[in-house]
């Protein structure tokens, strides 16, 4: 082991001695690439493109050491991964300084009380738009009993819409202040129609794990012949509902049960954008094994527009009361209707014209990122960087204006957010840090509904969160549509305690990289 990790080993055992070490090395370079048959370059990770899967059970610590031998800054950040008191992990330019050309930073992440199914992905730049991102699976432990029987294999599914053009000319076309074009196609494990395969025995159950990790739209998938049976959401365990095909909204992922239980032959697999006017498709496999039977028939038809049978499927989604999460008790033991919430947040989108030039906001912000993360100068107390309260917690009705927004609340509040959306498009939210109650689409569930990280807006309407604040930090809350979040829908909410204790906050890590305002200023160990 090196001397480097072998300093982290030591210095994260004194926080969590009990728990295992999964360790990764990661060398992000760039690769050509041909997803949609032409040349285009992409970002590789260990030479893959997709990623590797990051595989780990509850409570692992995972020590990623990721190698930039890019030519500009790079950072990972880890959607739907928790880092319980350790904003500064989570790889986002408002927590944690960018990995320099030809630098390395070793991530610590602890999977500490999650389970489920979730995506790494690059977050600088236009980054995400070339690759670099892979799944991530956390197990529940072994011990815990998990509302199904092991399935015969467990695939991670990668799906999202891709452009021909480089990442490089789409940032470009940002930084001018234009929108960008439609997409081009959509990937399945980043290749293009035709080319995905998974292989099934007949008689078997396989676990899908879909994630959503594309750029701008929400997506259909469905597999010709063959119902799935929804089991979990983004650490949440679901009631068992079978469905013919599935609506995954940007950022989002959910796991499926398929059973093998057809003809041997191969299936088609139809992934399809939603609520466009142009229809994106494209096709993949289920293959059975020992048969040489093609695809055939026509492609399984999925929804299109209709915004009623996605919002209805919305609303079928439910917890599983009765079943375990990442502990033993059931996960319904939480009773989050009968908590009073302290505040109430509201959030509106919008999109407008700053100095000539395409912008987008919340609440009439939109978001320009400081010349150091709001979370190394909350750390080192750096004045001027950012101030809290940039963001009002209402729509005020206010054009749009920029400003580095962050948005205070206090540690161990309960309190609610409502996303609402007054534009033509599905919006797409995701909050680092936390997983949330997702209470109301026009009408409230006080009783059973998921839990997630990731939460879908249908136009003119509006969704309501419930939060428990019991992880303190620097978190970020944007826009899944990449473009909207780049050019300013998003802001930080600092969960704060005046409490200096590592019961409720970690220091900055002593690898920590500093940038900005932060140079020459020396961390504390673990």
């Amino acid at each position: 082991m090196p001397l480097k990790l072998a300093v982290l080993f030591l210095c994260f055992a004194i926080v969590s001695a009990d728990s295992p070490y999964r360790f990764f090395e990661w060398n992000v370079t760039y690769g050509t690439i041909y997803p949609l048959g032409v040349p285009q370059q992409g970002i590789l990770i260990n030479g893959q493109f997709p990623g590797p899967d990051i595989y780990s059970v509850t409570n692992d610590n995972v020590i990623v050491n990721v190698i930039n031998s890019l030519d500009e800054p790079f950072l990972i950040h880890w959607n739907g991964v928790q880092n319980r008191r350790n904003s500064y992990e989570d790889g986002l330019l408002g927590t944690t300084c960018p990995i320099p050309p030809g630098k390395n930073f070793t991530y610590i992440l602890q999977m500490k009380d999650q389970i489920g199914s979730f995506f790494y992905f690059p977050s600088l730049a236009f980054h995400k738009a070339a690759g670099g991102f892979g799944g991530i699976k956390i197990l529940s432990r072994p011990l815990i009993p998990v509302p199904f029987d092991p399935p015969t294999d467990d695939f991670t599914v990668l799906i999202g819409d891709w452009y021909k053009t480089n990442h490089t000319a789409l940032k470009q076309i940002l930084d001018r202040g234009k929108k960008l074009p439609f997409p081009h196609g959509i990937l399945i494990n980043g290749r293009g129609p035709n080319v995905t395969t998974f292989t099934v025995q007949q008689g078997k159950t396989y676990r899908l794990r879909i994630c959503n990790v594309g750029l701008q739209n929400s997506l259909n998938f469905r597999i010709q012949g063959h119902k799935m049976k929804v089991v979990e959401v983004e650490g949440t365990h679901t009631m068992q509902i079978s469905y013919s095909s599935l609506d995954i909204h940007l950022g989002q992922c959910m796991s499926v049960l398929v059973t093998a239980d057809q003809q041997p032959q191969d299936y088609y697999i139809v992934v399809s954008s939603r609520f466009t006017s142009t229809i994106l498709t494209t096709t993949g496999y289920l293959r059975y094994a020992n048969s040489n039977r093609p695809a055939s028939g026509p492609l399984p038809g999925g929804p299109t527009t209709q915004i009623d049978w996605s919002l209805n499927q919305a609303r079928s989604i439910r917890t599983n009361l009765t079943a375990s999460g990442p502990r033993p008790n059931p996960q319904g033991s939480y009773h989050y209707g009968m908590i009073n919430t302290s505040r109430t947040i509201r959030l509106a989108s919008s999109a407008g014209q700053v100095n000539g030039k395409q912008r987008y906001a919340l609440n009439s912000v939109s978001f320009v990122p400081a010349d150091t993360p709001l979370k190394i100068a909350d750390y080192f107390k750096i004045s001027g960087v950012f101030r809290v309260g940039s963001i009002p917690d209402a729509p005020n009705g206010q054009g749009i204006f920029l400003d580095t927004s962050v948005l205070g609340v206090d540690y161990r509040t309960f309190i609610e957010i409502v996303f609402e959306n007054y534009e033509d498009i599905m919006q797409s939210y995701h909050l680092s840090g936390y997983a949330f109650w997702v209470v109301g689409r026009n009408q409230y569930n006080l009783r059973d509904a998921v839990s997630r990280s990731t939460v879908q807006v249908y136009p003119k309407s509006w969704t309501a969160i419930y939060i428990a604040l019991d992880n303190v930090g620097m978190w970020n809350l944007r826009s899944e549509f990449w473009a909207r979040q780049y050019l300013g829908q998003q802001f930080y909410l600092r969960v704060y305690t005046a409490s200096t204790s590592l019961r409720d906050e970690y220091p900055i890590p002593k690898n920590a990289l500093l940038c900005g305002r932060a140079k020459g200023r020396h961390t504390r160990p673990l």
